[in-house]
């Protein structure tokens, strides 16, 4: 139980170094908040998980990411710069607003892998970074988590936990145990199981074959629509191909092989102005 209650605590109160949500309204409201929107995500069966209810869900996933990876702050500049990115990915796209935005933090890790909340929070480690040779393969490897946000990956895994006839039986037993409050005890239940299985998706199983694929498509169109040449996802593919030999785990063991993904993408036909030489600059003063 007290460790259960620790991650409660930890969701609670997590916020993102950079991004604080604003000034402190004392510790008792912070955690009635987080507690207040908790309840209302499991409250219901049936009710639809709103952008808040993702939001506080996609903290508490964002947490455990950054229990496992330390964030790369050896260069605020490069934070910023990636984050721009996003945002000029997101303002062009078909849902620009998202609760508390959109937000990317540099993962200090060699490993070529990426992650996304359903929080809006974006992980793109260093070795990802550092693989790319311009600012539009930088672009497509943010375009592509950023699409998973867009298309509610992580919410279809929460209502995977939530129909689930395992997680109603141990519900139940859970509720047997606290009989004096059951449904804080079902909520709270809810609420660990659908952390824990999206965290074992992003990092251990990956999403399903398909849900990459329409990541990718996704990503495609929210490239032209920026201004950013849709091509360059394919790239970042094709070097990954290349390296992928050299490292294992990472976006090996969580999506679709390159080939795969290359051969998919390539079924769409895009036009675009090439228009990266503006952009090749403004990359290269940037330090890896």
């Amino acid at each position: 139980m007290r460790k259960l209650l620790a991650l409660l605590f930890i969701a609670c109160f997590f916020v993102l170094p950079e991004y604080a949500e604003g000034q402190s309204t004392g510790t008792q409201g912070l955690a009635g908040g987080a507690l207040s929107n908790m309840d209302r995500a499991f409250n219901s069966m049936d009710a639809e998980v709103t952008p808040v209810d993702a939001y506080f869900l996609g903290r508490a996933v964002a947490a455990n990411i950054l229990a496992v990876y330390k964030p790369y702050t050896q260069n605020a500049e490069l934070t910023q710069y990636v984050n721009r990115i996003c945002q000029t990915l997101a303002i062009n796209s078909s849902q620009p607003v998202a609760y508390n935005g959109y937000h990317v933090i540099i993962l200090d890790s060699a490993e070529f892998n990426a992650f996304a909340s359903s929080g809006g929070h974006i992980f793109i480690t260093k070795g990802l970074v550092e693989l790319t040779s311009s600012e539009d393969m930088l672009a497509a490897v943010i375009a592509h988590e950023l699409a998973h946000v867009m298309l509610k990956h992580s919410i279809d895994i929460i209502n995977d936990v939530r129909i689930s006839n395992e997680m109603m039986a141990a519900a139940d037993r859970a509720a047997d145990i606290a009989a004096r409050n059951s449904a804080s005890a079902r909520q709270l239940l809810y609420f660990r199981e659908s952390v824990t299985k999206t965290v074992d998706t992003l990092m251990k199983n990956g999403y399903a074959q398909t849900q990459e694929f329409n990541a990718d498509w996704e990503a495609v169109v929210l490239l032209a629509y920026a201004g950013y040449d849709p091509s360059a996802l394919i790239e970042v593919l094709r070097v990954l191909q290349k390296v992928q030999t050299s490292q294992k785990g990472g976006l090996y063991t969580t999506h679709p092989s390159p080939r795969e993904r290359i051969a998919s993408l390539e079924k769409l036909k895009f036009r675009a102005p090439d228009t990266r030489k503006y952009r090749v600059p403004r990359f290269k003063s940037m330090q890896f």
